[in-house]
């Protein structure tokens, strides 16, 4: 193994830093160079002191990406410079960024400082992740971060400057100047995007920069051209271990490049997040490309040891902990739960709806199998031991330490700092409760103003509610475009939602949680007619009769006309008697079951929450609703923004 990784020279106590920012010339970027691969050797007569690989790598970057994607600045005093990779987050859904807390219009920002002499050979980058806007309390750039420098300090191992340089030198050997394949690979990933270079074609796709007519034409050609290989069959294997073969005569094979790049592509959408990509363009490249593999599956993996989650029901929308006690330590002292204050602030009545959920599941004769997840709480008195351990339930301690919990009313009106003391003076697991009640909570809700509550359903306690992760809300929509989808209510009582909201909506039927039977056979049970739906929510704590819509009816009437009498309704709960309905959306394919108002979707991904409603006092909305009616639907449609069905 050669000599690599070179010592850096000890800092100056007092200096000035200089700073400089590339240009294109500095870069050589009309130079000789693009007549090469990035692994060619170039001449940089005006810069010594910046290794000629670093210009390579950024030039990659900006030949794949754009010119944006890419900023440099360089301390040369100190022989230090700072990449900053600039990480599109559009493609990423509106709901999500918002549960993530994440601006879908600005790049989330990799700064990676290097060596600026030594690059490669260097010592090893520190890694930095941040949002322009929101640098300070960037939640996903803290597990981002900790991905990321997992990830370089592993390639670090084996990269130096000679070995990637040898690898885009075996790289340009596989081609010949007319750009057709010499060599072919398994696993095509010669067909990643190539660089301007004048003597290779550069296929493009939607975000590259566009190329001269010249160039144009050339793409024309290599796209109708095909290929040969000597053998009777192309073979090469998909990330699944399966063959792959391509059929052709008998001593040659012909297939276009465009045949070529679907299977590319078709093979790459099987390719785990974790895959690492190639070296060939660089190492800049290839962090990039394994950031962009990594953001959309956030929510799959664990915030603090990366290990993918494994629940009942998938994966949810917010990235959370795992149940490991060495994580738990670990996501305690991340600063991730220091956002309760916040979290009161901008949003007091969902931390409220929280805690109330999370009261009636301890209250409930079914706590042992409902109130899941049981809460991970480290010890303030003891960082290294829990104070809540899921292995060691107690939940008359648990309620001591809820029933502490200052009102989420009274947090709001006074200083949270004065009020955090007080709540630790009754008990000093109460904030730490709190804290975990906010973070554990895996799904998106968000309190509805007034000007887009649906109000027919006659609640001023209206939620959206959106618990389906990136992935299943892709499958979803695909389903939707497929079969198309409607509206219905699912009901359940206010003590199951502690869980709903951690583990997902999931199919009950025929297992410990079930609570009403399956007369209907095995799914999520849902309704378009409201009565039923309120029927289901209302049963729990021992009430197992199901009224009928006459007396769901006659009941509604009768609170409704005392309500009348009462006051505006506050912005908080002001009682724990409380009943709940969501309002789904649910895909209309033959697999759902209709049994004339009673449904039953056997398929978990074709159910979808998308509000939540809360009644108190034994309210409950109007018996007489059909999400089938034509008016209903315009007006939900008009909530959720016009999305059709």
């Amino acid at each position: 193994m050669w000599q690599r990784k070179l010592t850096r020279a000890a800092s100056m106590n007092s200096m000035s830093i200089g700073e400089q920012f590339w240009s294109d010339v500095d870069s050589d970027g009309d130079s000789d160079c693009e007549d090469f691969f990035y692994g060619a050797q170039c001449h940089y007569a005006t810069d010594l002191s910046r290794h000629p690989q670093l210009d390579i790598d950024v030039g990659a970057v900006k030949d794949i990406y754009s010119e944006s994607a890419v900023s440099v600045r360089e301390y040369e005093t100190i022989d230090d410079v700072d990449i900053d990779l600039h990480i599109n987050v559009s493609f990423l859904d509106e709901e999500v960024a918002s549960a993530w807390k994440v601006s879908r219009t600005e790049p989330i920002i990799l700064r990676l400082r290097f060596s600026l002499s030594q690059y490669l050979d260097g010592p090893e980058p520190t890694v930095e992740v941040f949002q322009p806007t929101c640098k300070d309390g960037f939640c996903l750039g803290v597990q981002l971060k900790r991905i990321l420098s997992t990830f370089v300090s592993n390639q670090w191992k084996h990269l130096s400057n000679e070995f990637l340089n040898a690898q885009q030198r075996k790289r340009h050997s596989w081609f010949k100047a007319g750009g057709t394949i010499k060599k072919f690979r398994a696993g095509l990933s010669i067909f990643s995007p190539i660089t301007k270079c004048s003597s290779v074609p550069l296929i493009q796709g939607p975000g590259v920069k566009a190329r001269p007519a010249g160039q144009e034409l050339r793409v024309t050609r290599l796209m109708s051209r095909s290929m040969s290989c000597t053998k009777g069959e192309l073979n090469t294997s998909s990330p699944t271990g399966q063959t792959v073969a391509v059929p052709g005569s008998r001593s040659t094979v012909h297939i276009t490049t465009r045949q070529l790049i679907q299977l590319f592509f078709s093979s790459q959408a099987l390719i785990h997040c974790k895959s690492i990509p190639t070296l060939e363009y660089g190492f800049l490249v290839q962090v990039m490309k394994y950031s962009e593999q990594r953001i959309p599956t956030l929510n799959d993996y664990c915030v603090v040891c990366d290990e993918q989650h494994v629940f009942q029901n998938g994966s949810m929308l917010k990235p959370a902990v795992c149940t490991r006690e060495l994580c738990v330590f670990s996501f305690n002292t991340l600063g991730v739960m220091s956002g309760a204050a916040e979290d009161v602030a901008t949003g007091a009545e969902v931390v409220d709806l929280l805690v109330a959920m999370c009261r009636a599941a301890l209250e409930s004769t079914r706590k042992s199998i409902i109130f899941d997840p049981y809460p991970s709480v480290v010890d303030p008195h003891d960082p290294k031991s829990l104070a809540f351990n899921p292995k060691k339930r107690s939940y008359e301690r648990l309620q001591r330490a809820l029933d502490s919990i200052t009102s989420i009313r009274e947090i709001t009106q006074g200083p949270y700092v004065e009020i955090k003391k007080q709540m630790d003076k009754m008990d000093p697991l109460a904030h730490p409760l709190l804290q975990w009640i906010i973070s554990s909570n895996r799904s998106h809700i968000v309190k509805l103003p007034s000007s887009r509550q649906l109000k027919f359903m006659h609640t001023s306690h209206q939620f959206l509610l959106l618990s389906s992760p990136p992935a299943k809300e892709a499958r979803f929509r695909t389903a939707r475009k497929l079969h198309g989808s409607t509206f219905a209510f699912h009901g359940s009582h206010i003590e199951n939602w502690h869980s709903i909201l951690r583990n997902g909506l999931v199919n009950a039927s025929y297992t410990k949680l079930q609570l009403h039977g399956a007369a209907y056979g095995k799914g999520i049970y849902l309704s378009p007619i409201s009565s039923i739906s309120f029927g289901y929510s209302g049963m729990g704590k021992g009430q197992h009769h199901m009224p009928t819509k006459e007396e769901l009816v006659q009941h509604y009437n009768r609170v409704n006309t005392v309500l009348q009498c009462r006051p505006v309704q506050s912005r908080f709960l002001q009682s724990r008697n409380l009943n709940c309905v969501a309002l789904c959306e649910v895909i209309t394919s033959k697999d759902l079951q209709k049994h004339g108002n009673i449904w039953v979707c056997p398929i978990s991904d074709h159910v979808c929450t998308r509000f939540f409603f809360v009644y108190e006092d034994g309210q409950v909305g109007d018996a007489n609703i059909n999400t089938q009616d034509v008016r209903i639907q315009k007006e939900i449609l008009r909530v959720i923004g016009g999305q059709s069905t």
